[in-house]
């Protein structure tokens, strides 16, 4: 398990409606899961907020893990935390549902009125769910700081630098700012288009 697939769990299992977020958010996050995943495997350190990729091959048993190390940049200076959240989270979402689904953790809850549609909607029980809501449950301070970045929970994580780290502050502020920079990108357009709308409706 990873704290990717762990994240990935709570938001579409442990949450209610009224705490679901975007696909944007959750990718950023995930981002940010993936980076601190890394960082625990040593394969990468922060110096700062850059991201400076430890001696490679990575020996990493989770395929989305071995595809992030893949990622990393290599290039001096080394990229920024913020801005591996926006290259690494496009379409992140995504891709862990679908390899979380590949591994047969996702059920189908079909409508009796429509036999032949399908939707992607609950987790299957299983060892890595039942492990996820543990961690959840249990307020563990990683995913619980992503988690609260995301917007999937409100309570804020006590003494989280002494807790965890400076690793882990570093990518979870970078993951708050970019959700909130998101946010408010979103509610921009939103304003723009009403805007826009209400011209052509004479208004």
């Amino acid at each position: 398990m990873t704290t990717a697939r762990d994240l990935l769990i709570v938001s579409m299992d442990v949450t209610t409606a009224d705490q679901s977020v975007g696909q944007g958010e959750l990718s950023l996050a995930l981002a940010g899961a993936e980076l601190l995943d890394l960082a625990e495997a040593a394969a990468l350190t922060l110096d700062g907020d850059r991201i400076v990729p430890g001696p490679a091959p990575f020996d990493l048993a989770d395929r989305q893990l071995t595809e992030a190390a893949a990622a990393l940049s290599l290039q001096e200076p080394y990229e920024s935390v913020e801005d591996w959240l926006w290259r690494r989270g496009r379409g992140l979402y995504a891709a862990h549902l679908a390899a979380l689904e590949a591994d047969g953790g996702v059920t189908r809850k079909h409508r009796h009125w429509l036999p032949l549609r399908a939707e992607r909607d609950a987790v299957a029980d299983s060892p890595d769910r039942r492990a996820a809501v543990e961690r959840w449950t249990s307020g563990e301070p990683v995913l619980a700081a992503l988690a609260l970045a995301a917007r999937l929970r409100d309570e804020p994580v006590e003494d989280l630098a002494g807790r965890t780290g400076d690793t882990v502050v570093t990518v979870v502020t970078a993951v708050d700012d970019a959700v909130t920079e998101l946010v408010a990108v979103r509610q921009r357009r939103t304003i723009e288009k009403a805007a826009f709308d209400n011209i052509w409706r004479g208004q």
